[in-house]
Formats: structure tokens, sequence, C-alpha cells
């Protein structure tokens, strides 16, 4: 209770944050890559409990002494348990309610990362799933309900941002560029609508340097322009004109 004498600066100095009850604050992140033409999920097994022995997204609680911010706290668990980095990192949301936690409430903020495939360091806990097979599995906590809202937030995005050139090693051609989209969405996608689009905007500068893809004529190198790695494109993919 404050005095009519006490300052903002006495109020603070005097408060105590454990007084009051805290939900757990966990970030958990969703770490997605293309592999053998597949769309893959980075999972982390649980050694300890609870849920042991279960699979999980690679998270962890905010360290309030370290962190600087949240973003700057999922970066940290996904290097942490999973020993990779990312490109891409964008937060999907948050979760939090009584039930989701067998230790108590507790609020995740939940980010999904793109990253070109690597396989994991040896000695981390962390695997890769194809989509499909992760989606059969009973992850830890509430991330089996929660996987399939990312996946469908990726999905929707791809329309009309250039999230797949993440979810590939760069340089690249425009033909592995198109299977990168196609592998997300699950479908083809129309060879010169696909590059009159990517043209039209100027998201990719060319490198310079070509490959030969099959029998036919050299296939050039391209990469993103730095400025549009969060371009959004006027019209989703499919949309008239």
């Amino acid at each position: 209770m404050t005095t009519p004498s006490q300052t903002e600066a006495d109020f603070l100095a005097a408060y105590d944050p454990r007084a009051f009850d805290s939900p757990l604050s966990p970030v958990d992140v969703v770490i997605f890559t293309l592999h053998q033409q597949q769309l893959k999920v980075l999972l982390v097994r649980r050694h300890n409990f609870p849920h042991k022995d279960r699979w999980a997204f690679p998270g962890g609680f905010v360290d309030q002494h370290h962190d600087a911010t949240l973003e700057a706290a999922a970066l940290c668990k996904l290097t942490e348990k999973t020993g990779v980095t990312t490109p891409y990192l964008e937060q999907w949301g948050a979760v939090g309610n009584a039930t989701r936690d067998p230790r108590g409430w507790s609020i995740t903020v939940l980010y999904f990362a793109l990253i070109p495939f690597a396989e994991p360091p040896a000695d981390s806990d962390a695997r890769w799933f194809t989509l499909d097979d992760a989606l059969t599995l009973n992850l830890a906590f509430d991330h089996s309900e929660l996987l399939p809202k990312v996946v469908e937030r990726l999905r929707s995005k791809v329309l009309y941002t250039v999230m797949p050139a993440h979810l590939i090693a760069s340089p690249f051609t425009l033909s592995e560029l198109q299977r990168a989209y196609e592998c997300v969405l699950g479908r083809e996608l129309e060879k010169k609508a696909f590059r009159r689009r990517l043209e039209t905007a100027g998201v990719l500068e060319a490198t310079g340097n070509s490959t030969r893809e099959g029998a036919g004529r050299p296939a050039a190198f391209y990469r993103l322009r730095p400025e549009c790695a969060s371009f959004n494109f006027n019209r989703q993919l499919g949309h008239p004109g």
C-alpha cells in the first residue's frame, strides 16, 4: 500500500515480485527445414520430468538475468538445446492455461524458425522428423496440439512471402526455390507464373554463377536480397492477376 509521501522510486525499491504467484514462463521454438523434398521438424528428447523421454519443441524458461528480450531467450534456447542457429525467427503467439504443464500455470511464447538442412551435433538430443511423422507423435506438454497450428501459419504465409528461401541453402536456382514452395504447400506451381512473380517483385539477385540441371541449359544461381528477407507480395500465389 502506498503512502502520500512515497515516491515511485521508493515503491519500486521496496517491491517484492515474489509476493505474488507467477506463472511458469518458457519460450518454445518450432524449427522447420527441407530435406529430401520433405518438410521436417526438429524435436528434442526430454531427459527430465515432467514428460521424461517424450519428444518436444526446443525451449526452456526465460532467464530474467540474461535474456534481454523474448526473442533473445528463444534464440538462446534454440542453440542450447539443438546446437543450431537460424536466419529466420518469427513469433507465432502465446498460449497459457493451468493444464498445459503439470508443474503449474504456464504461459509459453511460441516461435517458429526456418533453417537450411543441417544435421544437429552428434552430442545433442535433437532429431529431425518428417512433418507427417511428427504429427503422429505424443509430444510433451501441449506441443501435439500446437504443431498443426504452427504449420497452418507457415503454409498461409508462404502464399504471400519469400519464406521458403530461408529453408534452403543459398545460393539456389529458381527450380530449387520453386520446389521449396511446392514442398511446403504440398502442391505444384505453374513455372512461368512463379518466375514472373519473383522477377516483378525483384526480391532475388543473381550471383553471376550457374549450374547445369539435367540435360538443359545452365541454371543461374540466385540469393535473396538482404532487404527482402521479410518481403510480402501484393497477391497470394494462385491469385488471378
